[in-house]
Order: C-alpha cells, then sequence, then structure tokens
C-alpha cells in the first residue's frame, strides 16, 4: 500500500511539475498516458481532446494499436469514449464482445487488436468537457471503483492543466495550444513513419526513439518531428 500510495504521489507531482510557462503539450499528454497505463495496471491509455471547434481528435495513446482503435471509433461515430464525452458521464465496457449490438464496429475493431474491455472517463472541468481518457485491458472484466477514481483524478489533473493553466491568460491561448497540438500530432506521425521504415521498426518503437531523442535534447516533439521530415535532422540512434 506505501508503495503504490508513493508511486501515486510521484505521478501527480509529475504531471503538475510539467505545467510550467512553455510545457510541451503533446510531451505531457502523452506521460498521462503512460503513467494511467502502468499506475492503474491496464494495458494501454488514450486521450481525445476537442478542437476549438469542438470536435474530438485523438492527441495521444501508450501504444500504436490504441491510437488506431480510437481513429477508428472516431471515423465511425461510435463507441464508449463517443458516449463518454457527449454526456460528461464515465462509460464502461467490461465485456466488448457482448456490445456488439450497441457499438457493432467498434466491437469487432477491438476485438482484432486484442481488447476485451473499456473504460471511459470524461476530461472535464465544472460542466465543460474537453475530452476523455480512456483505458484498456485484453481481459474481460470490471475496473475496481479505486482504480477508477485515482484514472478520473489524473483526467481531471490534465483538464485542469489544460484549462484553468491558460485560461489565466485568455481561453484563447489554450484553443491555439491545443489546435497546435493537434497540428503537431500529424507531423509527428510522418516522422514515426520516416523512422520506421529506415529503421525497419514498429511504430511504436519509432515513437519511443523519437520521443527519447526529443527529452535527451531538451527539444519539442514536434521541432523533432519536423526536422526528420524535412531530413534536415539524423535519425535518432
Amino acid at each position: 500500500m506505501a508503495e503504490t500510495e508513493t508511486r501515486l504521489t510521484d505521478v501527480f507531482v509529475e504531471l503538475t511539475d510539467t505545467l510550467v510557462a512553455d510545457f510541451d503539450v503533446i510531451d505531457f499528454l502523452h506521460t498521462l498516458t503512460d503513467r494511467a497505463a502502468r499506475l492503474l495496471g491496464v494495458a494501454a491509455a488514450g486521450l481525445l481532446l476537442t478542437d476549438p471547434h469542438g470536435v474530438l481528435n485523438v492527441v495521444a495513446a501508450s501504444t500504436e494499436r490504441t491510437r488506431l482503435l480510437e481513429l477508428f471509433q472516431l471515423q465511425t461515430n461510435q463507441g464508449p469514449y463517443l458516449e463518454c464525452f457527449r454526456t460528461g458521464r464515465p462509460v464502461s465496457a467490461a465485456d466488448i464482445p457482448a456490445t456488439a449490438a450497441r457499438w457493432p464496429r467498434f466491437a469487432a475493431a477491438a476485438g482484432e487488436v486484442g481488447f476485451a474491455s473499456v473504460h471511459a472517463l470524461p476530461m472535464r472541468l465544472r460542466g465543460e468537457v474537453i475530452g476523455a481518457l480512456n483505458l484498456f485491458n485484453v481481459d474481460p472484466g470490471p475496473v475496481d471503483a479505486q482504480t477508477l477514481q485515482v484514472g478520473q483524478a489524473l483526467a481531471d489533473v490534465a483538464t485542469i492543466g489544460l484549462l484553468q493553466q491558460r485560461a489565466i491568460r485568455r481561453r484563447d491561448v489554450l484553443t491555439e495550444q491545443l489546435q497546435t497540438a493537434l497540428n503537431s500530432r500529424i507531423l509527428i506521425e510522418q516522422a514515426k513513419g520516416v523512422v520506421a521504415e529506415r529503421l525497419n521498426t514498429d511504430m511504436d518503437h519509432a515513437f519511443t526513439l523519437l520521443r527519447g531523442n526529443a527529452r535527451s535534447s531538451n527539444r519539442h516533439l514536434s521541432d523533432l518531428a519536423q526536422a526528420i521530415v524535412d531530413g534536415t535532422e539524423r535519425l535518432p540512434a
């Protein structure tokens, strides 16, 4: 119990400490999904956020298959995360195959990538919902109440960081930052593809290399991705 509480404290300190004047939004959101998956003991985590027009976009995922599944959900306009976003309430599917009548295309796609359960937690501040944090497992079954409570707390910390911190300097600053993050996401996906192809590796490993190189050189992921795509940067070793 003491070890768990220590790890929980460390994660919250890390997330809070990331919220400085010029923090890297993309790296912050990926930190959230990585830490959520590890801390909560789930197979993977993904994050969807709204753009300035209120449209949901996939902005971070702890694994490549998670990102692809979330993109598929948005394309088909069905699944637990969309329902979570629209209602502002948690949505759980403890046995995804059993939801085939409710979300047929999502259930089939989730099964293909090996996920058997999912739990979507709203990213909200008071009455405003800006996205959803999604927790995936390869085995069916519910997540205990305490785990969901901690997951919701992580989502709340991220929401406050994205809304409240930037709202100090007006909401339009936040809107611009979120839009920049969404634009950067496209560039990072292109860079992942370049690295994966040239190093003959998978997309997950390619992103790990990109992210590690950006951190070690104290650069934003988007800046490194631009250099990789432009061909002005050597590929990370």
